[in-house]
């Protein structure tokens, strides 16, 4: 549906996809005119009113459209004043216009070196009965069965070179497909020829960091609290891993004066919980374009998200200095050691060299198996089932904890599959309740373990509700309430 509309100093034609639904396609269509830049910096859109009249929409379609655009970071709005599309400063934004950024975890320092050994979500001490660490699905809900079909077709129809090492980027028909499916799903602007395939998230992380120090960066700025082994990866390189602070809004983005790149997690900041804010997803972006440096998006858990609208990728607002990264380790199983690259162009081919140098190329059939799960959609419809068993999941772990153990505080359940407890003060701190859990046999992750630098931190817990089987649920909610009481 092609229509056309006038507003006071913006002229704009838009081209609705009649296939989907009309606010899908207003959503990409603004998105594309701002990428084109048809709307520039600081354009006036049309009222949520004038739009729909002219568009014959609905204007509660309009107005979810316009929130959806606003927290992505190409709109913004505030009270009495026009809508309008958002200015790409250099200039680091407050959290809002007026209002401080909220307290948060106090910043860190850099260890000199990093630990030499994390345990990790997938590492057993003792006998485990209950296992509420974060880190991977429920492996028992993997869909073997449309996987089997897959392998099928493909063992069938693929020929015999799918067998032998095949371009180092990764299938082509894999790549084909996860390009329209970032598109469509998480607004990534994704083309095949920029998609790398890479055998996990971990990865894709060390290509990045190599290549970051081949070209003479010396610090990379990491969320805190963060990931540690992604830390140790990025150490292990010889890059220095410089903290950037997390707070109710996310990662902040004064980053350092000497940073040559940033890793961030916008959609689910991991472990906290927390989505960037529109002000400093525009700040990141600003940052990239300002002084060359490199934005890595971790969309670690993009698909999983319960209580709003998923809000799109960072990618899609600045795709010629942002790195996506995404992973089938969250919505299938890590053991398929399947991740992908979005590059800007000029990285394609050092990422794909380097990835030839480092093991010649992830497996085909893998490759070739997801893509056939994709483009039969088998893929949505997992992930859409997915989506409701963990969103029960998360329910039935926010009602436990109201009712058996008050005191804490769970933060970070909109989406993904975990949460983060806090621990109240004056109560049982982090050693004391993982010592209580070891006795019974439950395996948690502390807070602690996501900080370089311990020191006047929060105590809390990182709990992963994904990671029981469904039959083991109840009784590992049971374990931790009983290991988290605490009377005042």
């Amino acid at each position: 549906m092609a229509e056309e509309w006038t507003s006071p100093g913006v002229d704009l034609h838009l081209e609705l996809d009649p296939s989907g639904g009309r606010r899908d396609a207003l959503e990409r269509a603004l998105r594309d005119a701002v990428r084109s830049g048809r709307l520039g910096p600081g354009a006036v859109v049309p009222s949520t009113r004038a739009l729909a009249a002219q568009l014959g929409v609905s204007r509660g379609t309009v107005t979810a459209a316009y929130d959806q655009l606003i927290a992505e970071g190409y709109l913004t709005a505030r009270q009495g004043a026009a809508t309008r599309v958002a200015e790409i400063r250099s200039g680091l934004p407050s959290a809002e216009p007026g209002k401080p950024a909220p307290e948060g975890p106090p910043p860190g320092k850099p260890s000199p070196a990093p630990r030499p050994v994390w345990a990790g979500s997938w590492a057993t001490a003792g006998t485990v009965a209950h296992d509420l660490r974060p880190g991977r699905p429920d492996l028992g809900t993997f869909p073997a069965s449309a996987w089997l079909r897959s392998t099928r077709r493909v063992l069938t129809t693929a020929g015999p070179e799918a067998h032998a090492l095949s371009d180092p980027r990764g299938r082509p028909e894999l790549r084909d497909a996860l390009a329209g499916y970032l598109r469509r799903v998480r607004g990534v602007d994704a083309d095949p020829g920029r998609i790398v395939i890479t055998s996990g998230y971990a990865q894709g992380l060390g290509l990045l960091a190599r290549l970051l120090g081949d070209a003479g960066t010396s610090a990379v700025a990491m969320e805190e609290p963060g990931h540690p082994y992604h830390r140790m990866i990025v150490a292990r390189a010889g890059l220095r891993v410089a903290p950037l602070p997390v707070d109710g809004l996310g990662a902040r983005t004064d980053l350092p004066v000497d940073a040559g790149a940033v890793v961030l997690t916008p959609a689910h900041q991991y472990p906290s919980g927390a989505t960037l804010a529109p002000d400093r997803r525009r700040a990141a972006a600003a940052w990239a374009r300002d002084t060359g440096g490199l934005v890595v998006e971790d969309d670690y858990d993009g698909e999983f998200r319960y209580d709003r609208q998923p809000v799109g990728s960072l990618q899609g607002t600045a795709p010629g200095h942002v790195v996506y990264a995404g992973t089938a380790s969250k919505t299938l199983a890590p053991a398929l050691r399947l991740a992908w690259l979005v590059l800007p162009a000029a990285l394609v081919e050092p990422v794909a060299e380097a990835k030839r140098l480092a093991d010649a190329h992830t497996p085909s059939l893998g490759q070739l198996v997801l893509a056939d799960l994709i483009t039969g959609h088998a893929y949505d419809r997992h992930v859409r089932a997915a989506r409701l068993r963990y969103r029960r999941r998360r329910d039935e772990l926010v009602g436990a904890l109201r009712r058996r153990a008050p005191h804490v505080r769970v933060l970070g359940v909109a989406a993904g599959l975990h949460a983060l407890v806090l621990l109240p003060d004056g109560g049982p701190g982090e050693a004391e309740v993982m010592a209580r859990a070891a006795a019974r046999g439950l395996a948690l992750q502390p807070l602690g373990e996501f900080w370089q630098r311990p020191d006047g931190r929060p105590q809390g817990l990182v709990v992963g509700y994904s990671t029981p089987l469904r039959s083991g649920y109840a009784a590992a909610l049971d374990a931790l309430c009983s290991v988290l009481r605490y009377k005042a």
